[in-house]
């Protein structure tokens, strides 16, 4: 008899219809799952095999738009979700109204809310909630002691179930390193030398598709984490840990690993299980529909081998796929952005984004802008980091192109591989392309209110703010143009660096010291020497400090509501009744946002 093994996970949720969502299952052995909704909507799909596991992204239409509804999962005509013995709220589908993508009515009050207290939208009154973070270890087993502290994704979820009335995520986005490959945790090394000899390469670290189920396994089986991932819909992206430390760092680096016996097996299984439980959930019903990978594995009975085709593709080129993606939240669009597979790694082209993929982002951010009014930028990966940080990895990767000879570059590989200098920074070119771009889009008549990165990567949390030169009026466009200031000149929007890391993990002492120093006077002055030495030239921003550093498991929450924007950070903190959610950060990042939070804020 087939049973429920993991999940469900709610993913996508349509806010342009209202109306369908999808939920992500992997069952014991091949069924039909289906899952069936409080007010009749449903939807079923049979699973498909890779590796001798079950799966399913199962399509919910029919959904009653502006509403929440709890939903069971069945395969056969028995219940698997909830379990029996149930002790959390019933997992539930929260649709916006059919009309969620419209501008705010004119009739709406200063908090944006009309006389009757409903939104003109059907929203709620506190518009689009996204909660963001990256990198999480699997929580502490059992009640044990936790060595990084309470994980923030399992606090959030019990303050949820504890209080029906808490406000919840409207999505969550999760910014890379879900599991760590390279990192295992005891439970997890058990299970690895039970079935190999840990002597060998690659030691204690995940070397198959089936190790990697064992970190999905541990990640999303914690029963508070999955019934949070059963209720909130869920956006994702790959970082390095998903894969390896510091993955694509540079050709060097690759060269490096592809000469080892056991790293071919390792990115494959990588890219085939970041496919099955993260890629797949991230994309709309049409989207499956088109996508010739997903045909071929699910018209199968085996798809095994045509997914381990495909991954074994993308390695070899990885210009042939497309990891990143666009996303719509009625009158807020994010894009998510693959900053991994995606690099161009060859020191005399070295580039973040492969140029189909940076034209695609292009398009991506540019395309009707008057039909946003916020942008957000997924980027696993931080663009504006610690000034000193910054010109360190513009200083190492003008080592690396040999500015200073061949001893200099070599001096400069080893220091890029000990030091994680991957960021947007290690990659000049691409840096300012990036910069320009959200520049642009932050300019013109139909400019968004903000422009927003969300990162992670670097275990801890701050926000940046840039400043542009002023433009030089002899670049204008002239009168009647409405393209927008010229190049170098600053945009309308507000444009913003929000960094949200760990939401489970922790950051040596010295690397926390490390981090406010690089935001020093002093530190500021050693990379202008840095840069100097590296003959980089100057970056087309500057940018300060607007909050932080702050250190912990955390969460951050934007709430958008027409083109108010307010910003929230909480940490998880043990006390005496069990972890909290402490909030250390509430702020509007625009004018008038404090109806938002209910009481004044800073701006």
């Amino acid at each position: 008899m087939a049973g429920l093994r993991l999940g469900p996970l709610l993913r996508y949720v349509d806010w342009e219809s209202g109306s369908t969502a999808t939920v992500w299952v992997e069952a014991s052995r091949p069924c039909t799952v289906e899952v069936r909704c409080a007010d009749g909507a449903s939807g079923a799909s049979p699973t498909f095999s890779v590796a001798g596991h079950h799966y399913a992204l199962v399509v919910v239409t029919g959904l009653t738009p502006g509403s929440t509804t709890a939903y069971e999962v069945l395969i056969g005509s028995r219940r698997v979700w909830p379990p029996d013995d149930a002790r959390l709220p019933p997992s539930t589908i929260t649709t916006p109204s059919a009309s969620a993508s419209t501008p705010d009515d004119a009739d709406a009050t200063p908090d944006g809310t009309t006389p009757d207290g409903t939104t003109p939208n059907g929203a709620t009154p506190n518009g689009v909630r996204i909660s963001f973070g990256s990198c999480r270890w699997a929580s502490a087993p059992g009640g044990g002691h936790d060595p990084v502290g309470p994980d923030a994704l399992v606090t959030l979820a019990a303050r949820l179930a504890a209080d029906p009335a808490a406000e919840r995520p409207d999505v969550l986005l999760l910014l890379g390193d879900q599991v760590y490959a390279d990192e295992t945790s005891g439970a997890t090394r058990h299970r690895l030398a039970a079935r190999r000899d840990l002597s060998e390469p690659p030691g204690a670290e995940i070397a198959d598709y089936e190790e990697y189920t064992y970190l999905y396994d541990e990640s999303w089986r914690d029963p508070e984490v999955r019934w949070l991932l059963s209720t909130v819909p869920s956006c994702m992206i790959f970082d390095d840990h998903d894969v390896i430390d510091d993955w694509n760092t540079s050709a060097a680096w690759q060269r490096d690993m592809r000469a080892t016996p056991w790293w071919h097996e390792r990115i494959v299984s990588g890219l085939m299980s970041y496919w099955v439980h993260q890629h797949l959930g991230n994309l709309s019903p049409a989207e499956l529909a088109a996508d010739p990978v997903y045909a071929a594995v699910r018209a199968s009975p085996d798809g095994t081998e045509a997914l381990r085709r495909f991954a074994a593709e993308t390695d070899a080129d990885p210009a042939r796929t497309r990891w990143s993606y666009r996303r719509v939240f009625g009158r807020v669009r994010l894009v998510m952005v693959d900053t991994r597979a995606a690099r161009v790694l060859a020191e005399d082209r070295r580039a973040m984004l492969d140029p189909e993929e940076a034209d695609w982002l292009r398009d991506a951010v540019m395309d009707d802008p008057s039909s946003y009014d916020h942008l957000l930028i997924g980027s696993s990966l931080p663009w504006l980091l610690p000034p000193l940080v910054h010109e360190a990895e513009r200083w190492n990767a003008a080592l690396c192109a040999g500015v200073r000879g061949q001893r200099w570059a070599r001096f400069g590989e080893k220091l890029r591989r000990a030091s994680d200098l991957e960021h947007w920074a290690a990659f000049p070119e691409s840096f300012d392309r990036f910069t320009e771009l959200l520049r642009e889009a932050g300019s013109g008549p139909d400019a968004p209110a903000t422009v927003c990165v969300l990162s992670g990567d670097v275990h801890h949390a701050y926000i940046a703010e840039p400043q542009w030169p002023k433009s030089d009026p002899g670049l204008d466009s002239g009168p009647g143009t409405d393209s927008g200031p010229a190049s170098g000149g600053a945009p309308a929007s507000r444009v913003l660096q929000l960094t949200c890391s760990p939401v489970h993990n922790s950051i040596p002492r010295s690397i926390r010291a490390g981090f406010r120093f690089g935001w020093s006077r002093v530190g500021r002055r050693i990379g202008r020497l840095l840069s100097r030495h590296g003959r980089t030239g100057a970056s087309p921003v500057t940018w300060h400090r607007a909050g932080g550093p702050w250190f912990g498991n955390q969460l951050m929450t934007l709430t958008l509501h027409g083109r108010k924007s307010a910003l929230t950070l909480v940490q998880a903190k043990a006390s005496k009744q069990g972890a909290q959610l402490e909030a250390v950060l509430e702020r509007s990042l625009t004018p008038e946002s404090e109806a938002l939070f209910g009481h004044s804020t800073e701006c």
